[in-house]
């Protein structure tokens, strides 16, 4: 009953089949199983039902129940005679996916869509097809139900750029009450910061409730170099600190768990899961935006807006159902047959935050290791019953800090490198590679050897790429996947920034902190850079272009910006030009990414986004 394989099952059956389906499986293993497939159970009838007779009509139409669409359908619905369609492509959660260690499980399943980016010959080369994987939730809650909980805001520098660049009220003071208003901080330490925090919001953050030596080492390491630890969402984002994370301490805290559970029985909100919208239906005269087409199990549904269609579906899918729509580039929407209603660069000035998980080290720490965790079962014990513990690690993401590499003494800066700290490494656990998607080849001769050994991973993050990608059509059919451009290094100054991250986290594992764990770099070399001299510049150049990764914060495709900027496809009050009825309110809408893993940015834009439309139509003053 105690063996690694009955657990792994167990977990597994849930992650796959769902609650009840596993439930023969409980037998006597521990109490615990039984308190956690109760929880389970209450969990789902918390989620909003499907709603299986629509109505022909509604004032609004959400598209996506993600980080900024569960938000926007939340505030919009607060508004008693406003009825408010909410559209998902994905399936309910499950509540496995709450469990915060193993959160990279859960893009391996059909709550992903499971997007691959277009080979460029210049970087993923030792990734199958040398093609890197983008992970994006296709779920209640999108990709923050299977993302790494990490919760970051940026600084005022974003959003004062944002601002200077043509978008009056995208300030920092303008944005941070938008912040302040989602926040539920449960950090002690914090909580007593009004001015930066809030515990009154639906998103609970918090630490972690359980820690290990390698966290204590990456701050004291910190400290070390002469950084402080601070509260990066605070007064200042340089330094080091234990990981913030949108966590109910113990447990993950989706946005569809924030924003939609609370109002599952508010009688003006609907939603429909796995429903892919194909089109928005845009008047070809007027160009007004009044409805949607959509596929629900196999059939056809057309459902109309009296007032707007929002678009939060993410900076892959809402670009993408712009093009669909006729709304794009004119020469690629002509070379795919779909009429032009408005010519805008749609798609253009993608973003990302490239990052490095192939800087390893090995260490004697009492350290968790995933598939040790798996196989123990106090630890499992531990957590179904008091949620603490290692499972309650968000994927194993214990530290984080945020750096100028090129004036590292000012506090006062805005950052452009991140080491975004896990406590474990590729070879900790068998699906990490999966995850991942390196070359057999690659795996085989760097990470296999390590298998049995504690490790940990210092993972180098650029933060402001000037490299721009680009999301296009691959044809007219909405069941085709959009093609990604992602360009990473495209500007080589990114990749010299990246340089300068990895000898970072290079000079950090040679702390004392770090060092009194016995730390020692994983010296197998990435096999297409084997011909170079282990960790000098070039190896380190070399293995940036065969073994960065996306980190999932995609950003910029519908982007915002006033008239005069040429390639804005949205205005500051996220109306798409030339198109009256119609919205984007998501990430996409970004014009230059922040200094943060995009969640709770993402929510923020949803929080603000929400309060544009009520103040257009006149339910809350317009703001100054």
């Amino acid at each position: 009953m105690k063996s690694s394989v009955y657990l792994t099952s167990f977990l597994l059956c849930l992650l796959l089949n769902g609650n009840e389906t596993c439930r023969p499986q409980i037998g006597t293993l521990l109490e615990g199983l039984l308190k956690f497939i109760q929880e389970g159970v209450k969990f789902s009838e918390e989620e909003p039902p499907d709603t299986k007779n629509l109505l022909r009509e509604y004032d609004f139409i959400v598209v996506g129940a993600g980080s900024a669409g569960s938000v926007v359908a939340n505030r919009l619905s607060e508004i008693s005679d406003w009825n408010v369609l909410l559209i998902e492509a994905g399936r309910k959660e499950n509540y496995i996916m709450d469990i915060p260690l193993p959160a990279h499980w859960w893009s391996l399943t059909d709550a992903n869509w499971h997007y691959k980016t277009v080979p460029n010959g210049k970087s993923c080369l030792s990734l199958k097809h040398e093609q890197c994987l983008f992970h994006r939730g296709k779920v209640m809650g999108g990709s923050s139900t299977i993302n790494f909980m990490a919760s970051t805001r940026g600084n005022r520098r974003n959003y004062d750029h944002w601002r200077d660049l043509g978008n009056p009220g995208w300030g920092y003071d303008d944005v941070l009450p938008y912040f302040l208003k989602s926040e539920k901080i449960t950090i002690p330490e914090l909580a007593n910061d009004t001015k930066y925090h809030s515990a009154s919001g639906e998103l609970t953050v918090s630490y972690a409730p359980y820690r290990t030596q390698l966290a204590d080492a990456f701050v004291q390491g910190g400290s070390e170099l002469g950084y402080n630890i601070i509260d990066y969402n605070g007064a200042t984002q340089i330094g080091f600190s234990y990981l913030q994370s949108t966590t109910k301490p113990g447990t993950r805290m989706s946005a569809s768990r924030a924003f939609l559970h609370p109002i599952r029985n508010r009688k003006n909100f609907h939603v429909t899961k796995g429903s892919l919208v194909t089109k928005i239906l845009i008047d070809p005269i007027t160009k007004i935006a009044f409805g949607v087409e959509f596929l629900r199990d196999d059939k056809k549904y057309v459902v109309r807006a009296r007032k707007e269609v929002i678009l939060s579906a993410g900076a892959i899918n809402s670009p993408q159902l712009l093009m669909l729509s006729g709304i794009g580039p004119t020469e690629h929407l002509k070379e795919l047959n779909i009429h032009l209603i408005k010519d805008l660069k749609v798609g253009y000035n993608f973003m990302d935050h490239p990052v490095l998980p192939t800087v390893t080290f090995l260490a004697n720490a009492n350290s968790f290791i995933t598939l040790e965790v798996l196989t123990n079962v106090s630890g499992l014990e531990d957590y179904l019953l008091y949620h603490r513990g290692p499972f309650s690690v968000p994927g194993t993401a214990e530290g984080i800090a945020f750096i100028n590499t090129t004036d590292p003494n000012n506090p006062n800066i805005d950052p452009n490198i991140e080491i975004f700290f896990l406590s474990a490494c590729i070879s900790s656990d068998p699906f990490f590679n999966t995850f991942l998607g390196y070359t057999e080849e690659l795996y085989n001769t760097v990470y296999r050897p390590i298998e049995n050994v504690h490790c940990y991973t210092p993972i180098p993050v650029v933060l402001q790429p000037k490299s721009r990608g680009r999301i296009t059509l691959k044809s007219a059919d909405p069941h085709e996947k959009p093609l990604i451009h992602h360009n990473f290094y495209e500007n080589p100054e990114d990749l010299e920034t990246h340089l300068q991250a990895i000898k970072f986290a290079l000079n950090l594992g040679k702390t004392q902190a770090f060092q009194n764990l016995s730390a020692k770099l994983h010296n197998i070399p990435v096999p297409a850079c084997s011909n170079l001299t282990f960790s000098s510049d070039d190896y380190w150049r070399c293995a940036a272009k065969q073994t960065a990764v996306s980190v999932w914060h995609y950003s910029g495709t519908c982007k915002m910006g006033n008239s005069s900027d040429p390639d804005a496809v949205v205005d500051p009050r996220l109306k798409v030009y030339g198109v009256k009825g119609l919205r984007v309110i998501d990430a996409s809408i970004m014009p230059m990414i922040p200094a943060a893993h995009t969640n709770v940015p993402s929510i923020m834009v949803g929080e603000k986004g929400a309060d544009l439309v009520k103040e257009d139509w006149g339910l809350i003053p317009l703001s100054g």
